[in-house]
């Protein structure tokens, strides 16, 4: 007996980051949650699988669009012509939803109950599946606490959509702990809620998903389901299902050695390079570019900072810009010199590192220094300002901390023009 365990599908949900970006290819990230769906579908096909388990957040809260839902019925459709059940709990995402409250499923599709616990049977495979869904996107009772004793004899599979413990970035939904669900006596814990994969327990098996396909670059890595193998004796196998169509990677690239912006840009590209041929087709790659090391370029790369973002671009459409794109450029590179080396020149620049050190104690110059930033932050698109935590200090009126933050990228820059 097979079935594959997803959640957190959040069908349609935007990809954050990326469309605030001129050279975004958008026309092929709009549809990559229903394309990540689909491809889990064709593997569901493909592997004959006895049943599906959707252990909440199909959809992305509370939309009206109902294209969405009509997707997700097509997609059901496939299933259902193949004989393939659902078994499809809420989360707090689909209590929200107007496709949950209005929108009729096709008959293949069984939707746990949001009152009471409540438990499916298959008789054939004599499985028995337990869950309850959500009636409030804000629920904080520990349902799990209310699922009925395990079928004797039979596999039993709870579904529960909880943050569990020590999950504290996400929302404490349906609070339960790990020895509470183990103790229960089932043999599967279908979770859902936390969109990093992870197997919690084996025999009884906890495990979540993860999301079906990253939506930002927090989300990185490899997204999938899971597919489930059993026999008489239990569960057997858990196995990762890779089904995202875009994938959010974190490039760090050490430039220490190098003494150019062209060096620098050189090494990104055969770092580029290597990710690609390790990266399987037909995967996209959306890239955070990380710039380390302590390296006699860092004046430039801070000083030209659109000159560079723009040659790195050029070097991932080198690679074939339909599958590389560069979702930010960070520069966390450090000056070759220290402080001491630049206050013995002597110079212009030595006087301004004697200004520079001065001035988050002085107040009349903060004072000043606010009076002009402010305004030309207050015209400033809030989600701009949102976006730019150096934005935000300046409406906070905090300023010190911005002048400390910038001064050795300055010095670098100005020391290494003269």
């Amino acid at each position: 007996m097979k079935f594959i365990h997803t959640a957190d599908i959040h069908l349609d949900s935007p990809l954050t980051g990326l469309s605030a970006y001129p050279d975004a290819p958008a026309d092929r990230l709009r549809t990559v949650t229903r394309d990540a769906f689909a491809r889990l579908v064709d593997l569901a096909l493909d592997e004959a699988v006895d049943f599906m388990v959707i252990a909440g957040d199909l959809y992305d809260g509370n939309w009206k669009d109902a294209n969405t839902g009509h997707y997700f019925c097509r997609e059901m459709g496939r299933l259902n012509r193949a004989g393939i059940p659902v078994y499809l709990l809420h989360g707090n995402h689909d209590a929200e939803s107007e496709m949950t409250r209005r929108l009729t499923l096709p008959d293949n599709v069984h939707l746990f109950d949001s009152r009471k616990a409540s438990s499916f049977r298959l008789d054939t495979l004599k499985v028995a599946l337990h869950g309850r869904g959500y009636r409030e996107a804000a629920t904080l009772e520990n349902l799990a606490a209310s699922y009925p004793p395990p079928v004797a004899g039979w596999l039993n599979i709870g579904v529960l959509h909880t943050a569990l413990e020590g999950y504290a970035s996400h929302a404490r939904y349906a609070p339960c702990t790990l020895a509470e669900l183990t103790a229960k006596g089932y043999d599967y814990w279908a979770l859902g809620h936390v969109h990093e994969f992870a197997i919690l327990h084996r025999d009884p098996w906890v495990a979540f998903p993860g999301n079906l396909q990253g939506r930002h670059s927090r989300e990185l890595g490899e997204r999938g389901a899971l597919l489930v193998t059993a026999d008489e004796a239990g569960i057997q196998t858990v196995e990762r299902l890779a089904v995202a169509v875009l994938r959010w990677e974190r490039l760090e690239v050490d430039v220490a050695a190098d003494a150019t912006l062209e060096a620098v840009v050189r090494r990104v590209g055969r770092a580029f390079e290597s990710l690609v041929a390790a990266t399987p087709e037909p995967l996209y790659l959306a890239v955070r570019l990380v710039l380390r090391g302590q390296t006699a370029a860092h004046g430039e790369l801070f000083g030209l900072a659109t000159q560079l973002r723009e040659e790195i671009l050029g070097q991932a459409a080198a690679q074939g810009l339909d599958r590389l794109w560069v979702e930010k450029v960070c520069v966390e590179t450090r000056p070759p010199g220290d402080a001491a080396l630049l206050s013995a020149r002597g110079d212009a620049i030595a006087d301004l590192q004697a200004f520079l050190a001065a001035a988050p104690e002085d107040p009349d110059l903060l004072k000043a220094l606010l009076d002009d930033l402010r305004p030309l932050v207050d015209k400033a698109p809030r989600e701009l300002v949102a976006a730019l935590p150096e934005l935000e200090a300046i409406r906070q009126g905090e300023v010190a901390d911005l002048i400390r933050a910038v001064t050795p990228d300055l010095l670098a820059h100005l020391g290494r023009a003269h």
